[in-house]
C-alpha cells in the first residue's frame, strides 16, 4: 500500500450544496487517490450535510467522514480531523472553497524538496486583494520574513510530525480568530517555511449567500478582544522585545495593531457603523492598544496611520471620524503611457500617485526643513492645528502592478518594479508617487507558464503614507478600443484593449472577448504575397513564437480556417492551398471587419497568391496573367 502523503481536513456544518461544489476539486487531484485522503468532520449539522458526505464516501475509498456534537466553530472539527489523519502532511480546506487540480501534488513536492514544516500555497480569492507574499516562490524562510503575516488563514500544508511535536491545536468552541492563533504559533515554531507562488493552489471564494462572511465579529460570546490579547501575547512570548522599530517583534505586532486594532479608528468601519455601536469598539481598541502594544509599534507606523493611532490612543473619537472622512476621499491615480510590444512583452510606462477628493494631488508641505502632511486632510482634527509631521515619507511605502485573470480570479505579478519617489511640485510642495515600466509576458506570466485563455486586467496597488488603494490601470484612449496592435504569441493571438466603460488596460488572450475586426484590420500590409499564399499583417509575432494561431476568415462568401504564422517578427496570414472558388481576385475579411485585409488570388481552385488591400491596382490581374499556366 502506498503511504498517505497528504490528509485533507475539511470541517463542515450545515453546508448543504457547497459540499458537492467543493468535493470535485478535492477528489480530482493529480496526486493519485491512494496517496492522499480527505477527512470530513461534521460539526453536528442539522440539515442534509451528513447524508451528502456519506454519499461521497460511499464512492471514494480515500474519503473519511466523522461526526461530533456541535461546537459552534471550526477549531474542534479540525482538531478531530488531525487525530484521524494518516498523512505525512495535513492540508486544511474549508467546505465552501476549492483546490487547484494540481495543488496537493505541487505542495507536497515543494514541501519534501525543502523539508518544510509549513507550506503556503498561492491563494486566489474573491474575498481579499492579492498578497505580496505570493509574488515569488520561496524554498525556505522563517518568521523573519514578516510578509508571512499577510497570510494568516489556516489553508496551508503543515507537516504532521511538526504539528504533533509542538502540540499545535486550534482553540475549540466559538473562538473568533482561532486560525490566527494556530498559524502564528506554527510560524514561530517552524524551522523551514516555504511559499509556492507559481500555481494557484487554493481558491478562497465568497459564497453567493454570504454564509462565509464573518458575522457578529464583536459578539462578546466570541471574545474578540481577549482573543486579540492572547494572540499578541503569544507573539511577544516567542520573540525578543526591542525599541528598534524594525525589530522582529515590532514587525510582527504591526500586523495585529494595523488590522485588528487600528481598523476601529479608520474608514470604512468608523464611518459605516452606527456611532452608538462603533464608539464602544473604539474605546475597547484604545485599551488594548495602550496595554498590549509597545511604543515602538506605534512609532514605526507611516504618517497617516501614525495620526490615526494618536487619535485612537488619546481617545479622540470625533477627531478620528473627521480624519477618516478626509482619508476616505483619497484615491490612487494611475497614468499609463502608450502600450507597445517589445520582445514578446506588452510594455507600458506607469506613474502612480494619490489625489484628494477634490482631484488635486495629495501633497507634502516643506517647512523648517521638515515634511508636513497635506493641510487639507487635517480640517476638524483636534491637535493638528500646527500640522502633522511626516518624519519619514518612505516609511513602509511601496507600489506594485498586478494582472488579474478575470475568468479565474487568479492574480499574477508581472515584470517591472515600481520605484517610490518624492516628486517636487514647486512652492515648497511635493508628492509621493511611484513610477516604472510594466512588462507583461503572455507566455511566462502565469508562474512561468502561458496565461490562460481569456481577458487579463492590469491593476496596481499602492501603500503610500499609510494609505492603501487598489486602482484599475486606465488609459487616455477611448473605451472599448485597441490599446496596441495584436500579437501572435505561443500559437494564440493576444489583443490589448481599453475596456468598455472604465477603459482599463486588458489583454485578451485567445482571444475570448475581443475579435479581430475593424480596429485591427484596416492597417493590413500593402504588399503582395510572401510565397504562394502568405501575406504579412501588422501583427507582432512574439520572440520565440513558432506555433501558428488558427483564425477564421471569409474569402468572398466562403468561411474557411486559416492561420497566422510567425516569421521574422511578423505574423503572416496563410490560407489553405485550395478554395472552392472561381478563378479571380477575392476579398479576405476577418470576423466583424467591414473591409478586406487581403485579396486571395485563385486559379482553378488553387490559391496562387495574396495581396494587401492597398496593393497597386492592376497588379492582381498581372499576377493572374503570370500564373495562368498553373494547372
Amino acid at each position: 500500500m502506498p503511504r498517505i502523503k497528504v490528509s485533507v481536513i475539511v470541517p463542515v456544518y450545515n453546508t448543504g450544496k457547497y459540499v458537492d461544489e467543493c468535493a470535485p476539486s478535492l477528489l480530482g487531484q493529480s496526486l493519485p487517490a491512494d496517496e492522499y485522503e480527505v477527512i470530513y468532520v461534521d460539526d453536528g449539522s442539522t440539515d442534509d450535510t451528513l447524508s451528502r458526505l456519506e454519499k461521497i464516501a460511499a464512492t471514494h475509498s480515500n474519503v473519511q467522514v466523522h461526526t461530533r456534537p456541535n461546537s459552534g466553530w471550526p477549531g474542534a472539527p479540525r482538531n478531530l480531523g488531525m487525530r484521524h489523519a494518516n498523512g505525512e502532511y495535513v492540508q486544511f480546506v474549508d467546505h465552501d472553497d476549492k483546490l487547484g487540480s494540481e495543488a496537493l501534488e505541487r505542495l507536497y513536492e515543494h514541501a519534501k524538496r525543502n523539508d518544510s514544516d509549513v507550506v503556503l500555497g498561492k491563494m486566489s480569492s474573491t474575498m481579499v486583494r492579492p498578497r505580496r507574499v505570493f509574488r515569488h516562490t520561496v524554498d525556505a524562510c522563517t518568521i523573519e520574513n514578516d510578509e508571512l503575516m499577510q497570510s494568516m488563514s489556516p489553508h496551508k500544508m503543515f507537516r504532521r510530525a511538526f504539528v504533533e511535536e509542538h502540540g499545535l491545536r486550534f482553540p475549540e468552541g466559538p473562538w473568533i480568530m482561532e486560525d490566527l492563533l494556530f498559524v502564528s504559533a506554527a510560524y514561530l515554531k517552524a524551522e523551514r517555511i516555504s511559499i509556492l507562488a507559481d500555481y494557484p493552489c487554493y481558491y478562497w471564494l465568497k459564497r453567493d449567500d454570504g454564509g462565509n462572511n464573518t458575522q457578529h465579529r464583536f459578539n462578546p460570546r466570541h471574545g474578540f478582544w481577549p482573543n486579540v490579547r492572547t494572540i499578541v501575547r503569544q507573539i511577544k512570548e516567542g520573540t525578543t522585545p526591542s525599541d528598534d522599530l524594525d525589530a522582529l517583534q515590532n514587525r510582527l505586532l504591526h500586523r495585529y495593531y494595523h488590522v485588528e486594532v487600528l481598523s476601529r479608528a479608520r474608514e470604512p468601519e468608523i464611518l459605516r457603523e452606527d456611532p452608538g455601536e462603533q464608539r464602544p469598539r473604539f474605546d475597547a481598541a484604545r485599551k488594548v492598544a495602550l496595554e498590549e502594544f509597545p511604543p515602538a509599534v506605534r512609532e514605526g507606523l507611516p504618517a497617516v496611520s501614525g495620526l490615526r493611532a494618536e487619535l485612537l490612543e488619546r481617545g479622540d473619537f470625533n477627531g478620528a471620524v473627521a480624519f477618516a472622512e478626509h482619508i476616505r476621499e483619497v484615491q490612487a491615480c494611475g497614468e499609463l503611457g502608450e502600450p507597445r510590444w517589445e520582445d514578446g512583452c506588452l510594455v507600458v510606462d506607469v506613474r502612480l500617485s494619490l489625489v484628494r477628493g477634490d482631484g488635486e494631488p495629495l501633497v507634502l508641505v516643506q517647512r523648517d526643513g521638515k515634511h508636513w502632511l497635506d493641510p487639507e486632510l487635517l480640517g476638524g482634527v483636534p491637535g493638528t492645528e500646527d500640522g502633522w509631521e511626516v518624519r519619514d515619507p518612505f516609511r513602509l511605502a511601496y507600489a506594485e502592478l498586478v494582472v488579474k485573470d478575470r475568468d479565474r480570479e487568479d492574480w499574477w505579478y508581472p515584470q517591472g518594479d515600481l520605484e517610490v519617489r518624492l516628486e517636487p511640485l514647486g512652492e515648497g510642495r511635493s508628492r509621493l508617487g511611484a513610477s516604472g515600466r510594466l512588462r507583461l509576458d503572455p507566455e511566462r506570466l502565469a508562474g512561468g507558464r502561458p496565461l490562460e485563455h481569456g481577458p487579463h486586467e492590469v491593476w496596481a496597488f499602492v501603500h503610500l503614507l499609510g494609505i492603501d488603494r487598489m486602482v484599475r490601470m486606465t488609459g487616455a484612449g477611448p473605451a472599448n478600443t485597441p490599446a496596441a496592435g495584436p500579437a501572435l504569441t505561443g500559437g494564440r493571438l493576444a489583443l490589448p484593449y481599453w475596456t468598455a466603460g472604465r477603459a482599463q488596460l486588458t489583454l485578451d488572450v485567445g482571444p475570448r472577448l475581443r475579435r479581430l475586426g475593424p480596429d485591427t484590420a484596416d492597417a493590413a500590409a500593402a504588399n503582395s504575397a510572401r510565397g504562394r499564399h502568405m501575406l504579412p499583417l501588422p501583427y507582432v509575432a512574439a520572440a520565440g513564437s513558432t506555433a501558428p494561431a488558427p483564425v477564421k476568415v471569409t474569402v468572398a462568401a466562403l468561411t474557411v480556417n486559416a492561420e497566422l504564422v510567425p516569421e521574422g517578427g511578423v505574423a503572416h496570414l496563410r490560407l489553405p492551398d485550395r478554395l472552392e472558388l472561381p478563378s479571380g481576385r477575392h476579398p479576405v475579411t476577418l470576423p466583424k471587419a467591414p473591409a478586406p485585409v487581403a485579396y486571395a488570388v485563385v486559379r482553378k481552385g488553387a490559391v496562387v497568391g495574396l495581396e494587401g488591400p492597398a496593393h497597386r491596382p492592376g497588379t492582381g490581374r498581372r499576377l493572374l496573367d503570370a500564373v495562368k499556366r498553373v494547372p
